[in-house]
């Protein structure tokens, strides 16, 4: 009897208990349903907003799951607080574990930030060749965290987008056109104004070369060097052109240059020899 007895006291001190928690427990099952709708509800606005900008896939997958996973874990406080858990204890809790995560994780999250900067500013896009970290390649992918170029060589180079946010960038291809800047160096005997007319001819002749009216071929005397008058040859060509009209130019140009008498000097010195015996006769 006394069993039966303890067992009643125990059903009717926990059934209070339950009856007292019953309001609270479906509270927070219908914060839960409802929130649910709520988020997905503002997940499908996010979509839709993302649909009408012309921003990066990769951003856009990025912040709609951030936005959804922030959205969730508020959810989860309210719900949790609702069961009456202290919501300043809770929050604390969720804080510390940031924290420790944000120490452990610094370099990685000085990458995400980059990656987020790369992917809003648009220093450059996919295809793009470009000039960073001392290499040069062409934009193969940008993820969150890192940026992928494909080299001259083939080669794969991964640069972290931490390091590539906060230095500088050249971007060749965003203008869709290029200068370039060849330079000749002839004798000094030479006649300046012929060899000019050579490499001057050579770029008008090419069909690729463009011929705008601010941006027209041109060659200047750039410098008198020790041992030559350098010839600075000046010209604009498209991106997909501008290779292998530089290699072309570079090659016929010396050519066309040295059938003409014209002379490509290279660096010299004068060693000049003493004999010690000669300056010093008297020294025995």
């Amino acid at each position: 009897m006394e069993k039966f007895k303890d067992i009643n006291i125990y059903i009717e001190e926990y059934g209070q208990k339950f009856i007292d928690f019953l309001p609270s427990l479906i509270g927070a099952i219908l914060l839960l349903f409802i929130g649910m709708w709520v988020v997905r509800l503002i997940n499908k606005i996010v979509r839709k907003f993302f649909d009408k900008k012309d921003y990066d896939p990769t951003l856009e997958n990025f912040i709609a799951s951030l936005i959804n996973w922030a959205l969730k874990i508020v959810l989860f406080v309210l719900v949790v607080t609702q069961l009456g858990v202290e919501s300043a204890s809770l929050v604390a809790i969720i804080g510390a574990a940031g924290l420790a995560v944000g120490l452990a994780l610094q370099g990685s999250l000085a990458n995400f930030a980059g990656g987020i900067l790369i992917l809003l500013m648009k220093p450059f896009k996919v295809g793009d060749f470009i000039s960073a970290q001392g290499i040069d390649g062409t934009v193969k992918d940008i993820n969150i965290f890192n940026t992928k170029l494909t080299t001259f060589g083939n080669q794969l180079a991964i640069i972290p987008n931490g390091k590539l946010s906060n230095d500088n960038i050249v971007n060749y291809t965003s203008e869709g056109i290029r200068r370039e800047n060849l330079t000749f160096g002839i004798g000094y005997d030479d006649n300046i104004k012929e060899a000019k007319d050579i490499l001057l001819n050579l770029v008008n002749e090419q069909e690729t070369v463009l011929q705008l009216e601010d941006k027209a071929p041109m060659i200047v005397v750039a410098e008198l060097g020790d041992s030559s008058v350098n010839l600075s040859l000046r010209y604009w060509a498209k991106n997909e052109d501008f290779w292998n009209l530089r290699w072309l130019i570079l090659e016929e140009g010396k050519s066309r240059l040295e059938a003409a008498g014209i002379s490509i000097p290279f660096p010299q010195r004068d060693v000049h020899h003493f004999n010690l015996e000669t300056l010093n006769p008297n020294k025995s």
